[in-house]
């Protein structure tokens, strides 16, 4: 569906000495999980990780906002938000506001949490899940103020479509749990892929508005592609 190659894991990190996508993936996995280790041996990152992480052990796990920050507040979620690099700087400029980083990688999620905790920001948690299940099955109506999805996976594969973050089903479930007025920004350095989220949404209900996207130039990717000089194709949208 997408150009040949597009995609975070073949357009975002290259290693050397590596002959296939399969060797590429490999190597990057390995070197993720290593550096997680790194990072979850230090009794200090962990014990500032454990001060914004979210507990989902339990039997039963329900998303109680209320009890997950401790105050009313406007609510942003960052779904997909790897090392925080957006979200954490997005939360300690707005104190005023709860921020809630989503992110389905384990390791990632850790070194998120960590990197979070040694900020002491008590207005961010972080909580290890699948995006799509955060929102269409555990995140009630009208909850969150502003939604953040930059540079998911396009999985460009016809086979691979169940593994995309966005869906028609997504953009609904995006749509029932905004508060009327709520906004959510996406971005993408795939210009197909960042069309047909765009679309989903526009079909979902949104109405696009002008304006840059919140965190389409301040991620990890972002800076990335914006030093290589690479397009970002971006976009806001709101629920009225």
């Amino acid at each position: 569906m997408w150009p040949a190659g597009a995609g975070r894991r073949a357009v975002r990190r290259s290693a050397p000495a590596l002959t296939g996508a399969g060797d590429l993936r490999k190597h990057l996995t390995m070197a993720r999980l290593r550096k997680a280790a790194r990072v979850w041996r230090s009794r200090d990152a962990r014990a500032a990780a454990e001060q914004v992480m979210v507990a989902t052990d339990a039997a039963a796990f329900i998303l109680d906002l209320a009890a997950l920050f401790d105050r009313s507040a406007p609510l942003e979620v960052e779904l997909g938000a790897g090392r925080g690099d957006f979200i954490i700087e997005r939360a300690a400029a707005n104190p005023e506001r709860n921020f809630l980083a989503v992110e389905l990688a384990g390791s990632v999620a850790r070194v998120l949490a960590a990197r979070a905790g040694r900020r002491e920001l008590s207005n961010l948690r972080v909580l290890q899940a699948d995006a799509r299940t955060i929102v269409n099955l555990l995140m009630p109506d009208a909850a969150v103020a502003v939604y953040h999805i930059y540079f998911p996976d396009p999985w460009p594969k016809a086979r691979h479509e169940k593994h995309r973050m966005m869906s028609p089903s997504m953009a609904a479930g995006i749509a029932r749990t905004l508060i009327p007025g709520g906004t959510i920004h996406v971005a993408s350095d795939v210009e197909e892929w960042a069309a047909a989220m765009f679309a989903m949404l526009c079909e979902a209900g949104f109405v696009r508005i002008g304006g840059e996207a919140a965190g389409a130039r301040f991620t990890g990717f972002a800076r990335k592609y914006i030093a290589a000089g690479k397009p970002i194709f971006a976009a806001s949208f709101r629920r009225f």
